[in-house]
């Protein structure tokens, strides 16, 4: 092919790399996913192999959705996972004895999605007693899942385009994940609060009052900068990525956060940072606002916190000093 018949790359619309999700566009069909994840994290947390900060219970990205951890006793079997496909809509759940049951996602209310999820477990010879079957921290708390036929709704394309953002935004926080080399959690869909969330830690142990409750005092035994993105809720009313230290150093919120419009705000007994997701989607690279602002406060907050960056750095994924060398420069400014 001659030089002039290359064809021209297309113009890329950057903001539509992050598709626009306002909260009040999809928030009932949210609202009934939400849910169903509470449900499906309940399977994980009872079937889960216990690993520290909650890791065995939460969800990771696949291409087509989200799916557990492999689950199951290795003395009883079978081992499996529960996987949405947010194309095909439904839940999977798949055995390693080579069978699986599947059940569509529209038109089912969290009492029949429950009812559904309970029945195909024991279908594939899964023995299991959710403790709790109802709502972890939202407003309908009380309500067991079997008895919810309010939460109904949802519309199979509102779902893939959240998704797609939670997608896009997982492999941001896949590759601000990259440049440390400490301990650090996977990128994961939290169900508890519905946030996708990468944590880096210290291992400085946290000592908290025996008044603490269990879930708390496991996810912030030792120090943690966390960073990640919620589709937003009645606190915190639009999409926004998000980043906190804890325990929050003295004199954290009077350091800058970049890019323009980020800001500090109370949250809990501490502050967080917030970057609102229409901000990074307004610039000309809202990809790269979003790591500047991920960076921005772990800078900040690794250096009041006495971390030794410098020596958790981990420059494209690279921790030997020699191949780091041999990476091309425009690998290493990234």
């Amino acid at each position: 092919m001659t030089e002039s018949a290359v064809p021209e790359s297309p113009a890329v619309d950057t903001a539509e790399l992050l598709p626009a999700i306002p909260l009040d566009s999809w928030r009932p069909t949210k609202e009934t996913l939400h849910r169903f994840a509470q449900v499906v994290g309940k399977v994980a947390l009872a079937k889960g192999i216990r690993r520290n900060h909650w890791w065995h219970m939460t969800f990771r990205l696949t291409a087509r959705g989200w799916t557990t951890v492999p689950l199951g006793d290795p003395r009883v079997g079978p081992v499996f996972t529960c996987a949405f496909d947010f194309f095909d809509h439904v839940l999977r759940i798949a055995t390693d004895e080579g069978v699986q049951v599947e059940f569509d996602l529209p038109g089912k209310s969290v009492a029949t999605f429950y009812t559904d999820v309970m029945g195909g477990l024991g279908d594939l010879g899964i023995d299991l007693v959710m403790h709790q079957p109802h709502p972890f921290d939202l407003p309908d708390a009380a309500r067991w899942f079997e008895e919810d036929t309010e939460h109904a709704d949802y519309d199979p394309d509102k779902v893939c385009r959240a998704f797609t953002v939670q997608s896009r935004v997982g492999r941001i926080l896949e590759e601000f994940s990259a440049g440390f080399s400490g301990k650090v959690s996977p990128v994961h869909l939290f169900w508890h609060t519905f946030d996708l969330a990468v944590q880096r830690f210290s291992a400085r142990r946290i000592d908290m009052p025996a008044t603490v409750d269990p879930v708390t005092r496991e996810a912030y035994s030792r120090e943690v900068i966390s960073a990640g993105f919620w589709f937003g809720d009645d606190k915190v009313p639009e999409p926004t990525f998000y980043s906190y230290v804890a325990p929050e150093p003295a004199g954290l919120t009077a350091r800058p956060l970049r890019p323009e419009g980020a800001r500090w705000v109370p949250s809990g007994s501490g502050h967080s940072a917030y970057y609102s997701y229409d901000a990074a989607r307004a610039t000309g690279d809202p990809v790269g606002a979003a790591l500047e602002f991920f960076e921005t406060v772990y800078t900040e907050g690794s250096a009041l916190a006495g971390w030794d960056a410098d020596a958790l750095a981990c420059r494209g994924g690279i921790t030997d000093p020699v191949l780091e060398q041999r990476m091309p420069e425009h690998r290493r400014e990234s």
